[in-house]
């Protein structure tokens, strides 16, 4: 086997990478799903609850013929109904503080997929990409960075060093060889889900872009102009209108679309990456703006950040911190500074 090759298991079997992003995966995914629960508050007896138009019974039949399962459909009590609602929105919170991440992300992929499954007509996709990626972040040590459970860990490590020295020599070599195998179980599940999340992104991106290319209206650069004149996905029709009067800006919005979806999954492993993951950023503002689906767009700009290095997030860290700091001392400074003392009025000339 070539050095190079063993070095790469090496890496893979040693070490999670990726840490920083899984955890704004975890993250942004748990606030995203937290914030649709909330805003469809008022409205949830009507999308997943016993008075929905696609009742339990429905949803019961349906899961006949797919072999899904959804929680929500145990009990058509509204008692019972509430209770899954407020878990939910609890298991949503935890998992985005990074709360005893692991059984709290299988938590959160189980409500996910239920409310997902129990109204699966009356959403607007966003929720299709959040159901896959709380499943991938189920194999993932997304709660090594930015979390509870990794504030919790170091504070235990820093107290107990010195506890753990004390094992005899048969006890500690068993110890060692458990938590050699635990790691490297964590490891490779993280670094298989990472690339699973990474793949998942990658398809969805060249599949949609050779979709379009099937398409007439996206090869001669109109299908914008009747994205923009649908009622359906005109929030404001307004602006809608007042976009869709730029012609040559419609086509060129067209054919950049195509082209950053179909290359997406070739210019990853260079600097092209940058440019790319920006317009990208600024597509799906535009989708969530001029269509009227946060949630899709929210989840898609999330998705794209798994490919950001963990250099680029601990300088964003460091980043900010500094800017805390600064704003920090700046505010001590204004505080322990004396008062000024009252400068004498100058009496006026005289004329």
């Amino acid at each position: 086997m070539p050095d190079r090759v063993r070095a790469t298991l090496d890496a893979l079997t040693e070490r999670p990478v990726s840490l920083y992003a899984a955890a704004v995966l975890r993250i942004g995914y748990g606030l995203a799903y937290l914030a649709f629960l909330l805003r469809e508050f008022p409205h949830r007896h009507e999308i997943w609850g016993p008075e929905s138009p696609w009742t339990p019974e429905l949803a019961r039949q349906l899961f006949d013929q797919t072999g899904w399962v959804s929680i929500l459909t145990l009990s058509d009590s509204r008692a019972y109904f509430e209770s899954c609602y407020a878990l939910a929105v609890v298991a949503s919170a935890l998992f985005t503080l990074g709360w005893r991440t692991r059984a709290v992300s299988v938590l959160f992929a189980v409500v996910v997929a239920s409310f997902h499954g129990r109204a699966i007509f009356m959403t607007d996709g966003g929720d299709n990409l959040i159901l896959l990626m709380a499943v991938y972040l189920v194999l993932t040590a997304c709660g090594r960075r930015w979390s509870l459970d990794a504030r919790r860990t170091r504070l235990r490590t820093c107290a107990g060093a010195e506890e753990h020295m004390r094992v005899n020599r048969i006890a500690g070599g068993l110890r060692h060889h458990l938590r050699t195998s635990r790691r490297t179980l964590t490891a490779v599940l993280h670094n298989c889900g990472m690339f699973v999340i990474a793949a998942q992104v990658c398809f969805l991106y060249g599949s949609a872009g050779l979709y379009k290319v099937q398409g007439g209206s996206w090869g001669n650069g109109t299908a914008l102009h009747y994205v923009l004149n649908l009622d359906l996905f005109r929030p404001w029709p307004g602006l809608s209108l007042m976009v869709d009067e730029h012609d040559v800006l419609i086509a060129i919005a067209c054919y950049l679309t195509v082209l950053l979806q179909v290359a997406f999954p070739f210019v990853l492993f260079g600097r092209l990456k940058y440019p790319v993951l920006t317009m990208l950023l600024g597509m799906h503002l535009g989708i969530a703006v001029l269509m009227g689906l946060p949630l899709f767009s929210g989840a898609m700009i999330i998705a794209d950040a798994v490919f950001l290095p963990d250099r680029f997030y601990r300088a964003l860290g460091r980043l900010a911190q500094r800017t805390a700091q600064g704003a920090g001392s700046g505010k001590t400074a204004d505080a322990s500074r004396p008062p000024r003392a009252p400068v004498p009025a100058q009496s006026e000339p005289a004329g």
